[in-house]
């Protein structure tokens, strides 16, 4: 038993800048680890981590399972960058697309080739419109995250997302005001069970609108400030197509989510949307990364 051992890398992705992004762990040769093996180690590296697992069946070309440092997630984007990239990089798999099992279902995956590095695009069925959260809800998020009525964007309403896990989106009027935000971290998860979302996305349209700014809250999930997420700029980029924010071109919204700055970590994340009017019918997340370092873990 104390022979088994696994690769373990650390990533950052969405970036090609080392100590940007938003830093992962992929974890390869895991499939003779149990899940509280998993969480062990993801709880010893304080980071979320990602396994790389065989396919179990026909309908997927393999697996990944996630873990935060607290408990298993069902998905994570940027995990999900991150392990794509480990695996063709380190391991030399084919580019092209395939078929990734998570425990929010199957996502399509494609890795290409792009100036002389790889890329990992992920494509997904939309998250779901969730509920916009009542007025007392709303003056108490506004009040934990020093936000001012005046701030907010006129036509984003406060509205709950759910994917795998749940947001809460929050638009302001520019992306100036993001830096005058003062989360207050144990009044935000206090208001977590409450609201129903387990995390705060708090964006702006840049002023050409064809991109955003954002910055995202989630103590109750032990991470104060998130540096950069893929799951939530897919929620990003059906809000803003469901509320008319940014218009299709020939059935399809493209824009760059930029995120992390205020954490010292800048990222972005290229989010496409396929739509019929104002309905998404899939959406699409797309990012680069680069490995810090490899390591050996013995279990």
């Amino acid at each position: 038993m104390a022979n088994r051992r696994c690769r373990l890398f650390h990533v950052d992705a969405f970036t090609r800048q080392r100590f940007c992004g938003n830093p992962a762990i992929v974890v390869l040769d895991g499939d003779h680890l149990s899940e509280q093996e998993m969480q062990t180690i993801a709880t010893e590296v304080n980071c979320e981590t990602g396994f790389v697992l065989e396919a179990e069946s026909g309908d997927h070309d393999m697996q990944v399972r996630y873990f935060t440092p607290r408990h298993p997630a069902s998905f994570v984007g940027h995990v999900t960058i991150a392990a794509q990239y480990v695996r063709a990089k380190v391991d030399g798999k084919p580019t092209g697309k395939l078929r990734q099992r998570t425990g929010a279902g199957i996502v399509e995956v494609e890795v290409t080739e792009v100036d002389n590095d790889l890329r990992v695009a992920i494509t997904q069925n939309p998250p779901s419109l969730g509920p916009t959260i009542p007025d007392h809800h709303r003056r108490q998020v506004l009040d934990a995250l020093g936000i001012s009525s005046p701030s907010l964007h006129n036509d984003c309403p406060l509205q709950i997302m759910t994917k795998g896990t749940s947001r809460l989106l929050i638009g302001l009027r520019s992306p100036d005001l993001l830096n005058s935000l003062k989360p207050d971290f144990e009044e935000l998860t206090r208001l977590t069970p409450h609201v129903g979302a387990e995390g705060y996305f708090v964006f702006a349209l840049n002023e050409r609108g064809d991109g955003t700014e954002s910055r995202m809250f989630c103590p109750a999930l032990g991470i104060p400030e998130d540096p950069v997420s893929g799951n939530a700029h897919g929620m990003l980029g059906v809000y803003l197509v469901n509320h008319g924010l940014l218009q299709p071109q020939e059935g399809r919204v493209v824009f760059e989510g930029r995120q992390g700055q205020w954490v010292r970590r800048p990222g972005s994340v290229r989010v496409e949307v396929e739509s019929s009017g104002k309905v998404a019918q899939s959406v699409r997340i797309t990012g680069d990364a680069v490995i810090l370092y490899e390591a050996e873990v013995q279990v």
